[in-house]
């Protein structure tokens, strides 16, 4: 791409990428316990006492405490770990194969999973970057999502057709920041750069990507360009739901209210909630002597001015009214897990539940993981296609993909396990596998099953009905 039509390219996706990013990093601050309660702090929740050296300008409302409350981050890591705690268990009907996937993908893939969906929820689509590496090895990667502004075709099939990926690089010899533009295709990758977002002095990244020669493969040079060779965008979108918006944004008014009725309340109890001795007639000379004398004599000096004088000390205490404040927090934190189709801890309190009693608990949340997972397939399965293309299987992009997605939650084992057992004469045993509680990896039960059998066969001797063998033998090995 020339250096004019790319910057004509920036230029017209620039709005879109600053929408997008605002977006996102407002859920990226709520999700680091960063709400707007503590914008004058820096994000940073502090208390009175931790910034009494300011002076109020009302002397009657000098506390300023400023705490926000981490239900994002709750709601956002509950359906995380409750989605993709335990990767889910890829089958394209080749155990071999399966080895392999499974392999590409490394130890660390559920862990990557969990990144995506925290991802997808504070941005509304998360990213997977993958390429193939200097040994031939397949890579991937996850990319922040405020670097990624996609292109979509206009028609009904919304394909993929150009990526931009836009991120500050830090030069070392300069000891600078600049902005480092990728535009990507099915078949190449080119690279500029500027000094900012203004794109003025916007010029080809010419060593980005080093050159070999094809037939030697001894380095020519550098390029701003490199053909990829992957046939596709090696870019995977991870989207959230069709609209593809945070998760914070069906709740971020409710967590706002929670936050101003919460400080407000310990506001008030700094400010009001306090005991005010009101002197008369104090024979003393100021405030300080006043202090002393009640800590060191436990009296007070009053001067009497005859019959019929009221000095003396009176005590003066303001309370506050707490039933409608509380009433109001507990119903926005109990709105607040129903418009985030959430758990609320605090809210479960039998310790015997039935295996129906902890469906319903999880039920709104099984609806949001069951969306999520959803639109994740779809992706997952791109990605392991790109897995068999690298592995050269022939029929890599319309080979059927089985994904088992399994929950992390409190379950009733014992139940479980006696519908399995009830079931266990007419059902499958992959089926068996697939529903005992105490199985992680059905696909490996298969396979130590088999081997069991085996080893018992090894040991004690193949039936002879199994082998093959006839009655009459075993009746003249008896006689």
């Amino acid at each position: 791409m020339e250096v004019e039509a790319m910057k004509k390219l920036l230029q017209n996706t620039q709005a879109r990428r600053k929408n997008f990013i605002e977006r996102y990093s407002t859920s990226k601050r709520y999700y680091l316990n960063e709400n707007d309660i503590t914008s004058k702090n820096n994000g940073e929740s502090k208390t009175k006492e931790e910034d009494a050296g300011k002076e109020s300008k009302n002397p009657f409302r000098a506390a300023d405490n400023r705490v926000s409350s981490n239900f994002h981050q709750l709601l956002v890591d509950q359906e995380a770990g409750y989605l993709a705690t335990k990767p889910p268990t890829i089958d394209v009907d080749d155990d071999k194969l399966n080895q392999q996937i499974k392999n590409t993908l490394g130890d660390n893939f559920g862990l990557r999973l969990n990144e995506l969906v925290v991802d997808a929820a504070n941005a509304g689509v998360a990213w997977l970057h993958y390429w193939i590496d200097e040994s031939g090895q397949f890579r991937y990667a996850i990319v922040p999502p405020d670097q990624i502004t996609p292109i979509y075709s206009t028609d009904l099939n919304r394909k993929l057709v150009a990526l931009r990926r836009s991120y500050k690089e830090l030069n070392p010899d300069t000891a600078k920041y600049s902005w480092v533009h990728e535009y990507w295709d099915k078949d190449t990758v080119t690279a500029f750069k500027s000094r900012d977002e203004q794109f003025t002095d916007l010029q080809p990244l010419d060593d980005r990507f080093t050159i070999y020669d094809a037939a030697t493969g001894v380095e020519t040079g550098t390029s701003s360009v490199n053909n990829h060779g992957l046939g596709r965008i090696p870019f995977i979108a991870f989207p959230k739901n069709k609209e593809k918006q945070p998760d914070l944004y069906h709740y971020k008014g409710l967590i706002d209210v929670y936050d101003k009725i919460y400080n407000g309340y310990v506001n008030d109890l700094d400010d009001i909630q306090q005991v005010f001795l009101i002197l008369k007639n104090y024979g003393g000379q100021d405030i300080d002597e006043f202090r002393k004398d009640l800590l060191k004599y436990k009296a007070i000096k009053i001067a009497n001015l005859g019959s019929g004088d009221s000095s003396g000390v009176d005590q003066m205490a303001i309370d506050i009214p707490t039933e409608a404040r509380n009433s109001m927090l507990e119903t926005t934190k109990t709105n607040i897990f129903v418009h985030a189709q959430g758990i609320d801890p605090t809210d479960f309190k039998t310790n015997n539940a039935t295996g129906t009693a902890i469906k319903m608990l999880y039920s709104h949340l099984e609806l949001k993981a069951a969306k999520t997972e959803a639109y994740f397939r779809d992706a997952l399965t791109e990605l392991v296609r790109a897995i068999m293309n690298w592995l050269h299987v022939p029929d890599a992009d319309s080979r059927p993909i089985e994904q088992t997605w399994t929950r992390t939650a409190i379950q009733n084992d014992v139940e479980k396990a006696q519908v399995v057992s009830q079931l266990a004469n007419w059902t499958s045993k992959e089926a068996i596998a697939k529903a005992n509680p105490i199985v992680e990896d059905w696909q490996q039960e298969m396979k130590d099953q088999e081997e069991d059998v085996k080893n018992r066969n090894d040991q004690y001797g193949k039936p002879d009905a199994l082998n093959g063998g006839d009655d009459n033998d075993e009746d003249a090995k008896r006689s």
